[in-house]
C-alpha cells in the first residue's frame, strides 16, 4: 500500500535507448525532484536519480541500478511518489484542493473539488456535479478545506 504521506510527481513512459535511460513525464515545476541523489518512491522500491535531462517537454533520467533497457523497460508505466515541497505563498497544490468545498465569494456552494485536470489555458478543477473551473478564477483557499472563486456570470450554473 503506498505512503499516503507522499504525493504522485511523475511517471516512467518508455525506455530510452540502450543504457537503462527512460523518459519521465514530471507531474510538478520542481524539477529537483530529478537532481542527481534524489530518491523517488515507486512500486518498484526507491529509485535513486544518477541524471537527469530535459528532452522535449519531458526528462530522460538514469536510476540506480537501471544499466540496460530491460532493466528500463521494467519501469515502464511506474508511478514516482515524493513528501510534499514547502509551498510559497499563493501556491496551489493538488492534494490540498482535492476534496475541497468550493463556494462563490457571496458564500454560494458550488461543489466539492473531486481533480484537478490540466489543461493548456488554465489547470481545471473539477467539480463534483462535473462542472468545470478554471484555477484562474480562485480568489482564496484554505487548504483541504475551502476553495472561494470568483467565476463569470453564466460560466456555472
Amino acid at each position: 500500500m503506498p505512503d499516503p504521506s507522499l504525493l504522485d510527481v511523475g511517471r516512467v513512459v518508455k525506455p530510452h535507448g540502450l543504457g537503462g535511460d527512460v523518459v519521465v513525464d514530471l507531474w510538478t515545476n520542481v524539477t529537483g525532484r530529478l537532481d542527481p541523489g534524489s530518491t523517488l518512491a515507486s512500486a518498484a522500491g526507491p529509485l535513486v536519480v544518477v541524471s537527469s535531462r530535459p528532452h522535449l517537454g519531458r526528462h530522460l533520467v538514469r536510476f540506480e541500478g537501471v544499466g540496460d533497457r530491460a532493466g528500463a523497460e521494467s519501469l515502464r508505466g511506474t508511478v514516482l511518489r515524493a513528501p510534499p515541497v514547502a509551498a510559497q505563498t499563493g501556491d496551489l497544490w493538488v492534494h490540498e484542493l482535492v476534496g475541497a468545498r468550493v463556494v462563490t465569494p457571496d458564500g454560494r456552494l458550488l461543489g466539492q473539488v473531486v481533480a484537478v485536470e490540466a489543461n493548456p489555458a488554465s489547470d481545471l478543477l473539477v467539480l463534483d456535479g462535473g462542472a468545470l473551473v478554471p484555477l484562474r478564477f480562485v480568489v482564496a483557499h484554505r487548504a483541504g478545506t475551502e476553495v472561494t472563486v470568483d467565476v463569470p456570470e453564466g460560466l456555472i450554473e
